[in-house]
């Protein structure tokens, strides 16, 4: 099997549009939660979310190009335009056909198929949808688009695992790579699902937080006054590579990726098993695959959504994996970013991969009463970031469904 690791990273989030601008707020402790401001929210039980803010595509997409691209799009080819510069990549001097893009996504265009059909449900009857609304609003056209811009004409598809997309995406590349079936992969996942729909679908399953008249102190995981997520968007991108091939054109390699582990809780259609027996089996075949004991672990970047029964569920995977007060430090960074859906795992590999980096663990803000059963079993690195040495680092990704995606990053070492 080939090494493979990370030369490239980009973030388009609510903490910032930039990689260094998010990665800071993180350690801040900033929160990205304000009043919705992408539609007016006065009827809704929740009027708040983590928007991206003041973004601007234009040094990055063509002005007639952005017409075309549903805002999930955008965000992802702002990410993979940051992380394709930091990886220091001229596609021009690379085989092409050995470079894929696997990029996860949940809803896709959800907000541009909610806007074309409104019209037309409002209107007479007659159609005049945009002649783009089907490549704008289809969950794979980001990972097409890419490609595209690139020209890169290797493996070539789209991950759909609800809230572990791109940590499923994540995982496949590193399988592609490592199989010897590309040399490089873009990577990572996009969403742009703060619409009307959203909002008031996840509303009516009881799954949102309704805390308004406070929306930065919303999400709060693993604290007992916990009411459910805030909803976020953005993209995280990064670029995996076979070892060798990096090594041969001097990239920068800002980590190792080693192992990753897919389960299902096959328990509910959003819950998650009350025992976390799915989690319990991803994080264990994680582990299995990176070669490494659980207390090697140093930071576990929870899936910690801040809902009532996800939140325990994971805490109980996490004690029947890694035992009571473990080595590794623990952190919720949704308590910051809110839920970004299927761009949620790319994100917070990227934390895990800088958290590597500096030797730091973000913190989880917000939670100040830890549920009883695990306030003195585990480091929740609760309010202040902390400095701490980071060998590997755990992120956990669980999705509507069932689905569960686990991956582990290593500090690089020659």
């Amino acid at each position: 099997m080939n090494r493979v690791v990370i030369t490239g990273l980009g973030a388009v989030t609510p903490l910032g549009n930039n990689l260094e601008t998010f990665w800071q707020a993180l350690l801040a402790g900033k929160s990205g939660a304000a009043p919705i401001s992408r539609f007016d929210p006065g009827k809704f039980k929740t009027k708040f979310a983590c928007e991206v803010k003041n973004f601007d595509p234009s040094a990055i997409i063509e002005k007639g190009e952005l017409r075309k691209y549903d805002l999930f799009t955008q965000y992802a080819l702002v990410a993979v335009h940051e992380a394709v510069e930091q990886a220091q990549i001229d596609f021009e001097q690379l085989n092409k056909n050995r470079i894929g893009v696997i990029w996860g996504s949940g809803d896709g265009g959800v907000s541009t198929f909610e806007e074309q059909f409104g019209e037309f449900v409002l209107g007479d009857g007659t159609p005049r949808f945009n002649p783009f609304f089907i490549p704008k609003r289809i969950v794979n056209i980001a990972s097409g688009i890419i490609s595209i811009k690139y020209g890169l004409r290797g493996v070539n598809f789209t991950t759909v695992a609800a809230c572990a997309a791109s940590n499923t995406s994540i995982i496949d590349a590193f399988n592609y790579i490592r199989w010897g079936k590309a040399d490089m992969i873009i990577t990572g996942g996009s969403e742009a699902s703060i619409s009307a729909s959203s909002i008031g679908g996840f509303n009516a399953s009881r799954a949102m937080s309704t805390h308004n008249e406070d929306p930065q102190s919303a999400s709060r995981p693993f604290d007992t006054a916990r009411d459910g997520f805030v909803l976020g968007e953005g993209a995280g991108a990064l670029i995996l590579e076979n070892y060798e091939h990096a090594m041969k054109r001097n990239a920068p390699i800002l980590a190792e990726i080693v192992g990753g582990g897919l389960a299902a809780d096959a328990y509910h259609l959003t819950g998650t098993h009350p025992e976390g027996a799915g989690a319990t089996l991803g994080m264990q075949l994680a582990l299995e695959e990176a070669g490494i004991e659980a207390h090697e672990i140093d930071y576990i970047n929870a899936h910690a959504t801040s809902t009532p029964t996800g939140d325990l569920s994971e805490l109980k995977a996490i004690e029947t994996v890694f035992g009571a007060s473990p080595q590794a430090s623990i952190s919720a960074t949704k308590s910051m970013t809110g839920h970004l859906l299927g761009a949620a795992g790319a994100i917070e590999a990227i934390a895990c991969i800088k958290a590597i980096q500096e030797d730091v663990i973000p913190p989880t803000i917000n939670s100040k009463d830890i549920e009883p059963e695990f306030a003195g079993k585990f480091d929740f690195t609760l309010g202040v970031a902390k400095a701490k040495r980071v060998k590997y680092a755990l992120s956990n990704t669980f999705g509507f469904g069932g689905h569960i995606a686990c991956s582990i990053f290593k500090k690089f070492n020659i």
